[in-house]
């Protein structure tokens, strides 16, 4: 499969950042995106609603659903999947995207700042995969792909910012069980590929913007990188692409990519290593 024209997309968090341009990216294929998240209106000081951003998507050539969704609402997540589904006539792909940060040691962690990342990261994660597996079993080439860090259990990973890295890691956990427990191993007509990606760099997103100074920022990549390898992904055989915690650049040299200037924020800035990578 070369590109992703009438196949149906489902992006969980895509008002802004990442999401949205994944979304904006499968439009151009002319596949059908279902936009969600919270923001129906304009928010003060973070640019994007599910509203914009379904324009986007069909102005670039695709067809769109907004649905606005808090993915801590497991009956809104369900609905949501059944919504996109009796439009669209099914789902062929989950981007599990949505995410809460919050970058504190253990003893400057709220509860409430525990329990929204684990809710929004991880257990969204879960339950969004739920909602969508027994429509994407019916897919000719159903991926699950979301965006977190592949695994490593060296502590420095862990002490800076602990709960945050146990509610990404648990992302990264319904990879690995769910490429196992959905691989094409007889108890299903087909396998569905289940990936994560991660970007090399950090990525000019909001979350970037009020979490570190400006010069990291300006040292980032725009998501456009991360838009284009998920794209890569998401047009290969699901049969053989499962399992894997693909990083961005890697994915796309693969692809013939060499010019990488054309992704930076600011052309000719030392980059800054991502969070998990180093």
């Amino acid at each position: 499969m070369t590109d992703l024209r009438g196949k149906t997309i489902f992006i969980t968090g895509s008002s802004r950042g990442i999401g949205r341009e994944i979304a904006v990216r499968c439009a151009r294929d002319g596949a059908n995106v279902a936009i969600t998240g919270k923001t129906a209106a304009a928010h003060a000081k973070l640019p994007g609603t599910i509203h914009t951003v379904a324009d986007e998507v069909e102005q670039a050539g695709g067809k769109a659903l907004a649905i606005q969704l808090d993915v801590r609402d497991e009956q809104a997540i369900q609905s949501a999947v059944a919504q996109a589904a009796e439009r669209f006539g099914g789902i062929d792909v989950l981007v599990n995207n949505a995410s809460a940060i919050s970058l504190t040691p253990t003893l400057e962690t709220p509860s409430k700042h525990l329990d929204l990342m684990w809710d929004v990261n991880m257990r969204a994660t879960f339950l969004a995969s739920q909602a969508c597996i027994p429509h994407l079993k019916r897919a000719r080439n159903p991926h699950i792909l979301t965006l977190s860090p592949p695994l490593n259990l060296d502590a420095k990973w862990f002490a800076p910012h602990l709960a945050y890295t146990l509610s990404k890691y648990g992302m990264s956990l319904c990879t690995l069980g769910m490429a196992r427990e959905f691989a094409a191993d007889g108890e299903t007509d087909r396998g569905i590929a289940v990936n994560c990606l991660w970007p090399r760099t950090t990525i000019a997103t909001a979350a970037i913007e009020f979490n570190f100074p400006e010069a990291v920022l300006r040292a980032s990549r725009k998501p456009a990188i991360m838009a284009d390898a998920a794209h890569a992904i998401l047009v290969r055989d699901s049969g053989t692409c499962s399992g894997n915690f693909f990083i961005d650049e890697e994915v796309l040299r693969e692809t013939g990519v060499s010019d990488f200037e054309q992704y930076a924020v600011s052309p000719g800035t030392p980059l800054f290593s991502d969070l998990f990578l180093g």
